[in-house]
């Protein structure tokens, strides 16, 4: 009977939401945004499983219920996971994801799409404004991320579109690439058009005249089970990525706290009270957008 009398008396393990991020710093700050909004809301506590690698990674463990929620883009969405490259509309990837029980929020309010950056000083020098522009200089040097090199809508693709020919490319992860290019190792890198270190270190970004990158506007992707069994931290998240002022917070916090981390070259240090995990699993660059 004491023993009974004890068992009902346990308080009851609190409701959880399992926050996921990728490897980079974007996605850090952006999960752990949500973790916060979770937390304050109070319906579940914020659970954070953040760094877990590339997409392929992160989506296996939302697709096996592993997490509840982390942040995509809507590129990726349509290249890596739907593998329907032609797919816009948010609305059409929501229905296609809800036959995988998983749901889509409402765009965040800004874009991290691909793009190619040089040397201010290089590009002045040798005439570059725009990616088609680089076809007339085949002796340059380039590196690229892994996964860059491996995607459709990284260099197999932008190769074929613009008809480029460099002396050399080179597999090189993201974060050294820019002190190769930086020290004249290298010409041309891949980046993300929301990187800290564009602005801080004066890189050209070069235009893409052919319009060969894809929309890769930041959104949450999550399991339909969250939506239905956390109805309030839904429409709290909802309601902030949906309403003006609040998506210009989501972008002008994001980018802030993007080039803080990049200046002090650290992960994004969670701010209530969640620790990042070191990034394990898969080959480095692998789905990494």
């Amino acid at each position: 009977m004491a023993l009974l009398v004890c068992a009902a008396a346990a308080p009851a393990e609190p409701l959880r939401i399992r926050v996921g991020s990728k490897s980079f710093t974007e996605s850090y700050i952006l999960a752990e945004m949500v973790a916060q909004i979770v937390d304050e809301t109070g319906e579940a506590r914020a659970e954070r499983r953040l760094g877990l690698g590339g997409t392929g990674i992160v989506y296996g463990a939302l697709a096996s219920g592993d997490i509840d929620i982390y942040p995509e883009y809507t590129g990726t969405i349509a290249q890596a996971i739907l593998k329907e490259p032609t797919l816009a509309s948010v609305q059409t990837m929501r229905e296609r994801l809800g036959a995988r029980g998983l749901t889509l929020g409402v765009p965040l309010g800004f874009d991290n799409t691909y793009a190619l950056a040089v040397r201010r000083d290089a590009a002045a020098r040798l005439g570059l404004r725009t990616i088609g522009d680089l076809a007339r200089h085949p002796g340059l040097r380039a590196a690229f991320d892994p996964g860059f090199l491996d995607r459709g809508d990284g260099w197999p693709g932008l190769q074929r579109q613009y008809g480029l020919r460099f002396a050399e490319v080179r597999a090189m992860e993201h974060a050294l690439t820019y002190p190769a290019l930086v020290s004249g190792r290298v010409d041309v890198i891949d980046v993300f058009s929301t990187d800290g270190q564009l602005a801080r270190l004066d890189l050209a970004l070069l235009t893409d005249d052919r319009r060969f990158f894809p929309d890769y506007s930041a959104v949450l992707l999550a399991r339909r089970s969250l939506a239905e069994r956390f109805p309030r931290t839904w429409a709290a998240l909802e309601d902030v990525s949906a309403a003006g002022s609040t998506t210009r917070r989501w972008r002008a916090s994001t980018r802030s706290r993007i080039s803080s981390a990049d200046r002090s070259r650290r992960r994004p240090r969670p701010s209530s009270g969640g620790r990042a995990p070191t990034p394990r699993g898969g080959r480095p660059g692998s789905w990494r957008r």
